[in-house]
């Protein structure tokens, strides 16, 4: 059995000292004492005193980890350039934090990480971010009316909601505001806007980029360069990172409460991405279709 991560795969290294230290050897180091392959373990920051190493491996056997600090410290001591005190110690905000645990009896502590597994990702399940996006909305044009819909249902649900400050048009800014969202240990991170055919629309691709297998099925399909659109379609997109679904819902508020009805209903039903964005994009094209025919409908009277 191993342990999954949780997307908490940092370690810091405190009160630690190097001088012309070779990183490739320390990372290589702590890899051998957790029996992780070469390059799976990457010191990805160093300061005056302390260094952070991440751990590329997202499930680790719970022998690996458990009560390994001293065995980590002592390897590292011998290496050149790396000087280690009574005062060094690591550090881990997740499950890495078992590197610490000093125990008699192995088996029952094992057990009590187990259920703090459990538990952890029930907490995460619970938690949610909503982020609006556009620039309509940074410049007050419009009223965001999906946000506080959002908030409410989901808080119905027994959700702890955040509201994530609005988002830009922009494909690195979505990307990094979205995966900081998910190294926060969010269970739901939602996204409303920003799914159109227009140069301007980013959503589905800055989650494409966190979750390149991300479900992204078309609500709508047309011809390529139609108008102001410069893609072939409107596409909604639910990528998942670890225990984290990031899924991203058009602007319209009709289409939101569609959504977010579907959605929270096959969450509960522990529905994969495929499932779930499928679904969604199933309702959301029917009502557009329709919408369509209506409009045609009345042109013809």
């Amino acid at each position: 059995m191993g342990l999954n991560l949780l997307e908490k795969t940092e370690l810091w290294i405190n009160n630690i000292t190097l001088d012309n230290a070779n990183l490739t050897e320390i990372a290589e180091t702590v890899a051998q004492i957790l029996k992780l392959k070469k390059g799976n373990v990457l010191v990805v920051d160093v300061r005056p005193n302390h260094i952070t190493l991440d751990i590329l491996e997202k499930d680790i056997p719970e022998e690996n980890i458990l009560g390994k600090e001293k065995d980590i410290l002592n390897a590292l001591s011998k290496l050149k350039g790396v000087n280690i005190t009574d005062d060094t110690y690591i550090h881990s905000n997740g499950i890495l934090g078992m590197v610490c645990f000093e125990t008699e009896n192995p088996k029952e502590m094992l057990k009590s990480v187990a259920n703090m597994v459990d538990e952890m990702k029930e907490k995460i399940s619970k938690r949610a971010i909503v982020f609006p996006t556009g620039f309509e909305l940074k410049k007050n044009l419009i009223e965001d009316t999906n946000t506080p819909y959002l908030k409410g249902v989901l808080e119905e649900e027994g959700f702890k909601v955040t509201v994530g400050d609005i988002m830009d048009d922009d494909i690195e800014s979505v990307e990094y505001i979205l995966s900081e969202a998910v190294s926060k240990a969010y269970g739901l991170i939602i996204t409303t806007g920003g799914v159109g055919a227009e140069d301007k629309d980013k959503t589905v691709e800055g989650i494409l980029r966190i979750d390149p297998q991300a479900a992204t099925p078309y609500i709508v399909k047309f011809k390529k360069g139609t108008g102001r659109h410069v893609k072939d379609g409107v596409r909604i997109a639910v990528g998942k990172v670890g225990p984290t679904y990031i899924v991203a819902l058009p602007g319209p508020n009709d289409e939101v409460k569609i959504a977010s009805e579907i959605l929270i209903k096959l969450l509960k039903n522990n529905c994969d991405k495929e499932q779930i964005a499928q679904q969604i994009a199933n309702a959301l094209a029917e009502k557009m279709s329709k919408k369509k025919f209506n409009h045609e409908s009345l042109l013809h009277k």
